[in-house]
């Protein structure tokens, strides 16, 4: 059939609609270019467009971030800010967040992602609402305020990361549903906390448990320590690789049933065939770049993948530039060297947790009880690979 001469784009137009509508190697070839929220909309335009918008998401199992630092030029946190920006450029569905701020510049600030013509809403009295609108319904977030943040800034994985123990400072890292892996979030309190609810959160009775990131808040409340332990204890009995710090404040998930100033535990418990962890510990003794280096290159007998692998950095708030005579970013610096393609992650906190161990087929480097868990004026630096 020829084409129009007074319309000579009309056949090639109807040839590109033709394969848009009919040829779904093309039309989901074209939509691994769409960020995920455009290809969530795309979806709803035909049929063929839905399954192959839904092929597409399941092959998005890449981790992904943003991170921010200050100082904010707005009455926002500066992460808040960046994420109602970047979240819209990500090619993934998160399924889970781990978001984490500095303390000081964050505690008593909302934030509202959405706009209107007029002006920019700064103020929300629903910091979580607010996140709960900003990714997927039913996504599990798990939001934590600190006194120091370690991030890699979002775009690439070889990036150098940052210590900031001053300063606007903050990520959030998105994990979709992936093939083999796991990730369940739990929140307990001194009335939420149970056997059943231990079971039910996978930390334990648990035969595919790896890893638990977990962080413990208002430490300095009296039965605090008493509720670690309990918390601790069956972990320690486990052959998961436990990790993660004493911080400020949890502001999501929101405390259901117990008060302002009540301690308790928020964390990630990560399970699956395809999950493999590593962690050492860099004691009191290590003070200096190279012995900070020397301790970090241990890790890289656990033989981890470099692809979907996350670096996680739980200092006390004692070490940092302080620590190191005046030197600032020892310890990222000398990980970062070690593992120049894996991004870091972290935290600066009132106590770390945690232990020199390697996870991999069921071999352990060390045994681990509740007191040999919980440390000051270290830091655990630690590896997750999620297949």
């Amino acid at each position: 059939m020829e084409a129009n001469p007074d319309f000579p784009g009309s056949s090639r137009d109807s040839k590109a609609e033709y394969i848009l509508s009919n040829v779904a190697e093309v039309v989901e070839r074209i939509l691994t270019f769409v960020p995920t929220k455009s290809l969530l909309r795309i979806a709803s335009v035909c049929r063929l467009w839905r399954n192959c918008a839904r092929r597409v998401l399941r092959t998005q199992q890449k981790l992904t971030w943003v991170s921010a630092c200050g100082p904010s030029n707005t009455e926002v946190h500066a992460l808040c800010r960046s994420l109602a920006e970047e979240v819209e450029k990500v090619f993934l569905l998160p399924k889970t967040v781990l978001a984490m701020v500095d303390y000081e510049a964050f505690n008593g600030r909302s934030y509202c992602y959405r706009q209107s013509k007029a002006k920019r809403s700064r103020h929300s009295p629903d910091t979580v609402e607010e996140l709960n609108l900003l990714f997927p319904k039913g996504c599990d977030i798990i939001g934590i305020s600190t006194p120091g943040i370690v991030l890699t800034p979002s775009g690439s994985y070889s990036s150098p990361p940052q210590e900031h123990q001053e300063g606007e400072a903050g990520y959030a890292i998105m994990f979709p549903s992936m093939d083999g892996v796991h990730i369940r979030s739990f929140h307990f309190c001194k009335k939420t906390i149970s056997q059943s609810a231990l079971e039910e959160a996978g930390l334990v009775d648990n035969p595919e448990l790896r890893v638990v990131l977990l962080f413990v808040y208002e430490v300095r409340t009296s039965g605090a320590a008493r509720f670690l332990n309990q918390v601790l204890e069956p972990l320690a009995k486990s052959k998961a690789l436990i990790a993660g710090g004493l911080i400020e404040s949890v502001f999501s998930p929101p405390r259901q049933c117990c008060g302002q100033g009540a301690y308790g535990v928020v964390g990630l418990a990560l399970s699956g065939p395809r999950v493999q962890g590593a962690s050492v510990l860099l004691d009191q003794d290590v003070g200096s770049p190279k012995a900070a280096e020397a301790t970090i290159h241990r890790l890289k007998a656990a033989k981890l993948p470099e692809r979907n692998t996350l670096g996680f950095m739980f200092a006390c708030v004692g070490r940092g530039q302080s620590y190191y005579n005046n030197q600032s970013n020892v310890e990222a610096d000398a990980f970062h060297k070690v593992f120049p393609n894996t991004p870091l992650f972290g935290l600066f906190g009132n106590g770390e947790i945690g232990c020199d161990r390697i996870v991999k087929e069921d071999y352990t480097l060390c045994d681990a009880d509740t007191d040999s868990l919980q440390h000051e004026y270290t830091t655990v630096m630690t590896l997750v690979h999620l297949g």
